[in-house]
Order: structure tokens, then sequence, then C-alpha cells
């Protein structure tokens, strides 16, 4: 037999080539898409933090006075940790209107609201469908 007709039945050699196109695809599509959604989960859980804790600043920067009007202190923030917080409501009774002079039920809420932008490369098609931007709710109740 012939030394190169014995290299083709061996074939110990083909896992060298093999692994030149192996590597980048594991790397392209397994560990960048897992990167992209472990980046995900930081970024809303990040902003669930804020969230949380712009509620406990609420809870000492409380707005409505006893006769139920809002009056809001001057300085109040509007970020927390990079996040903007937008729609801050006070709500007053299960039936969750806003507070006013003539609606002072109880329980009473803050209502409030975050947006979380997403810029994935790999996972564009299923984590940004309509959009990259997630708008984050939070109630927290005060009294």
């Amino acid at each position: 037999m012939s030394h190169s007709k014995s290299l083709f039945v061996d074939q110990r050699g083909a896992v060298a080539l093999e692994t030149l196109i192996v590597y980048p695809v594991l790397v392209a599509f397994l560990l960048m898409s897992l990167a992209e959604l472990a980046i995900a989960g930081l970024q809303f859980s990040s902003a669930w933090s804020a969230l949380r804790g712009f509620g406990q600043y609420l809870q000492y920067y409380n707005p409505l006075g006893p006769d139920g009007t809002l009056n809001w202190r001057p300085g109040l923030q509007t970020t927390v940790a990079g996040y903007p917080i937008s729609n801050i409501q006070v709500i007053c009774g299960d039936a969750r209107v806003a507070c006013s002079s003539s609606n002072i039920a109880t329980p009473k809420y803050f209502t409030f609201t975050t947006t979380v932008t997403l810029t994935p490369i790999v996972w564009r098609a299923v984590l940004c469908s309509p959009s990259c931007t997630y708008t984050l709710r939070y109630s927290e109740r005060f009294q």
C-alpha cells in the first residue's frame, strides 16, 4: 500500500481541519448568544433594582397631604442608577384611581415606570420583536 493511500484511510488529520470550522461557529452562535442573554438579564435586574430603590426613596419623600392633595417637594430625583423614572402617580383606593382632594381612600400606592433598551446582535429577532425598548412598571404600597 502506498503512503498517500494510507493517509486517506487513516484520516487522523481530519479533526484538526474540522476544529477550524467548529470553534468559530461555537463562539459566534453559542457563546455570543449566551453572553447577550446574560447582558439582557443583568439590564432587567438592574432596572428592577432601580425601581425598587426609587420606591424606597418615595417612602420617605411622601407627597400626599392629609387632605389628599399632592405636594412634591423640590428636588425629586427622576433618574436612579442611570434609569429614567417617569409616570409617577399616587393611587388611592382599591379602584386604583389617582388621589385627589375628593379621593383619599386607602390603601395608597405609588406607581411609576422606567425603560430598558437592549442592544443584542445575535438575538435581535428574538429579543426585539416589536422594538428593543421595554417599559417596566412598578407599584409600592405606602399606607
